[in-house]
């Protein structure tokens, strides 16, 4: 009887970093379920080149992660491993930040994540088995000018992959973050020149990071090999903060 593949939920699967991890994980094997908020035709494109299944879900909002899990439980029948990889920037100074800029990002980088690993939790610990990955961000750790709100998102998922590592232990389920530093991505290519000089002279392995580094890391923490790891924070970030 052939084994039943190995199933990850990817939320945020559609932009550069989620995209690299699709690929990674599908070249380990893995069955892949991909998230997308909006964007119809980058989904599309997962199904076709990497064969994952895919399914849209504004995750900021209240019900919306139960009902993804849901549907990806329905698609599969199990779900083995979490990336939670979704997420947005409103960047600006804190005094001109307004409430929307700080709840929106809060909902859809930290509360998205919180909800989904609710959601998948129970299913998880019927299993006695998991793995959850959270992508947090260096600014998580270190925060940064003008990115109060994300820099408190990404901190808030640290203390909740801590939190989950303690919790589900028992369970046989872990629980880790990863945290990218400069990652060259569309979102990052629109900063200025002096603002990415600056970065680059902070990084001691003197480049930029690809999509594809971040990707490797989690599929490392998703696999067997990482089995005794748990509530820890890998910086992929060529040794900007040590």
């Amino acid at each position: 009887m052939t084994e039943a593949k190995k199933t990850v939920l990817v939320t945020g699967a559609t932009g550069d970093i989620g995209r690299a991890i699709v690929a990674a994980l599908t070249e380990a094997g893995w069955q892949v379920l991909a998230h997308y908020h909006a964007n119809q035709k980058a989904a599309d494109d997962l199904v076709q080149t990497y064969e994952a299944i895919p399914l849209q879900a504004d995750l900021s909002q209240p019900g919306a992660a139960s009902d993804l899990v849901d549907a990806a439980l329905e698609a599969v029948g199990h779900i083995d491993a979490l990336v939670n990889n979704a997420g947005v920037t409103r960047d600006g100074m804190l005094m001109k930040m307004t409430d929307e800029d700080y709840f929106t990002v809060m909902n859809a980088n930290l509360y998205s994540a919180f909800a989904t690993c609710r959601a998948l939790c129970r299913p998880m610990m019927r299993q006695r088995h998991g793995r959850i990955v959270n992508m947090a961000s260096v600014v998580g750790l270190t925060g940064n000018s003008a990115q109060a709100n994300y820099a408190a998102s990404k901190a808030g998922l640290i203390g909740l992959t801590k939190s989950l590592a303690r919790e589900l232990a028992p369970r046989g389920i872990t629980a880790n973050a990863v945290a990218p530093g400069f990652i060259e991505t569309k979102m990052t290519a629109v900063l200025p020149g002096e603002v990415k000089d600056k970065s680059l002279n902070r990084i001691p392995l003197a480049r930029f990071g690809q999509p594809e580094d971040v990707a490797q890391a989690v599929a490392f923490l998703l696999d067997d090999r990482a089995a005794y790891i748990t509530g820890q924070v890998l910086a992929v970030d060529g040794g900007m903060v040590m």
